[in-house]
């Protein structure tokens, strides 16, 4: 156990998520006046505020595809929770961040149990309410299934431990199935009236709806919307947005990351390249009449976030590169896939000899939005590869 910097154990809220009003609907209200109102500033009004470390850095860590409740009739399959809360605490100890993310499939939904499915949110946040670090989670595919829903994780998420920042989304944003696009503010000191930091939390979907049929597998377009009209009012609370960086998470990765994969670099973009990024491996592509659905949310989350230093995504368990996205010129990389596998199987929790397990890191060395961040991976057993320095000139 050991304290994160610049957080103290929160208290619960007393307001409840359907009350949060948006961004856009306080700008109107707020405008003109001579303070901004305390929304504006803070939608955690009753948690401390993240902070960067008195030496000036910031340390967050991803775990993806954890892929709890797999074959809970087999021997197997709760050992593997056994050994995934052990890595867990295992990167946590070594890494020592400032806050965690947990970048989509925290359940495998097809395996659990309608009367228990929640349940096993408890068991993975334990590791994060033991080592006192924030968090906030998005949620995959494989949380969407007939015993289980996003929106269920996130209620029990959220009503389990005060160490989570994740929240459900405005009424009428996210479509059917997609309740998890949120931000979190991040600031240099605990009296800062403005973040340097914003990061941003998107849902993707996938899977299907609780009577089986399949759900849409991409941001949903009612999100470029709220992007446009959060960050507006961002910039009249807070003023431009040259000041502050911005980091985005998605479970699935935008479908424009395929055509990356066709030109990496080993040297300029090492890691594991296992998984081809074909059907499903995407967003919008698991029914090729979907296809670009996504693109209103690519383009708003481009057009409107600016200092978007880099896009994360989980999903596909044997790729952990980084690589510039040409179109828009941001770069994307890859989570690391975290579930300890007994059995190489393709479940959910699939992997392959070699690929091992463990988590991304990313380190700011400094507040500054010019300033670089190192990135890499970090195995269970200490190995770090992959290692990268994300700037300007990061291809």
């Amino acid at each position: 156990m050991y304290p994160t910097r610049g957080i103290q154990v929160p208290v619960a809220s007393s307001v409840t998520l359907d009350e949060l009003p948006t961004f856009a609907s306080l700008t109107a209200q707020s405008v003109g006046k001579s303070s901004i109102t305390d929304w504006i500033l803070d939608p955690y009004p009753d948690k401390p505020r993240v902070v960067f470390g008195k030496d000036g850095s910031f340390k967050l860590t991803v775990f993806a595809d954890i892929h709890y409740g797999e074959n809970p009739w087999d021997w197997w399959g709760p050992e593997q929770d056994v050994n995934t809360s052990q890595l867990m605490r295992t990167m946590l100890a070594m890494e020592r961040p400032d806050y965690v993310i947990i970048n989509g499939d925290l359940i495998t939904g097809e395996n659990t149990f309608r009367e228990n499915s929640t349940t096993l949110i408890d068991t993975i946040v334990q590791s994060l309410d033991d080592a006192k670090v924030p968090f906030s989670s998005t949620y995959g595919n494989h949380d969407n299934q007939v015993n289980i829903t996003h929106i269920e994780e996130i209620a029990r998420e959220t009503s389990i431990t005060p160490f989570s920042f994740t929240r459900r989304s405005p009424p009428g944003v996210g479509g059917v199935g997609g309740p998890g696009n949120y931000w979190v503010p991040v600031y240099e000191k605990q009296t800062d009236i403005s973040p340097v930091l914003v990061l941003w939390f998107f849902d993707s979907r996938g899977g299907v709806h609780t009577n089986g049929t399949a759900m849409p597998d991409w941001v949903d377009e009612s999100v470029a919307g709220w992007i446009a009209d959060e960050t507006e009012a961002m910039n009249v609370a807070w003023g431009p947005p040259e000041s502050r960086s911005a980091l985005a998470f998605v479970h699935i990765p935008p479908h424009s990351i395929r055509a990356v994969q066709e030109t990496l670099n080993s040297t300029i973009n090492p890691g594991l390249n296992a998984d081809e990024l074909g059907q499903g491996s995407t967003q919008a592509t698991s029914n090729p009449a979907s296809a670009g659905n996504d693109q209103p949310f690519w383009d708003a989350l481009n057009t409107h976030v600016k200092n978007l230093r880099v896009v994360i995504s989980g999903h596909d368990h044997g790729d952990e590169w980084c690589a510039r996205e040409p179109a828009y010129d941001v770069i994307f990389c890859f989570s690391k896939h975290s579930r300890v596998s007994i059995l190489l199987s393709r479940y959910g929790g699939y992997s392959e000899e070699g690929w091992g397990r463990g988590v991304r890191s990313l380190v700011f060395r400094s507040s500054l939005p010019s300033d670089e961040i190192d990135t890499y991976i970090l195995l269970e057993d200490g190995t770090v590869r992959a290692k990268v320095l994300l700037n300007g000139e990061y291809r």
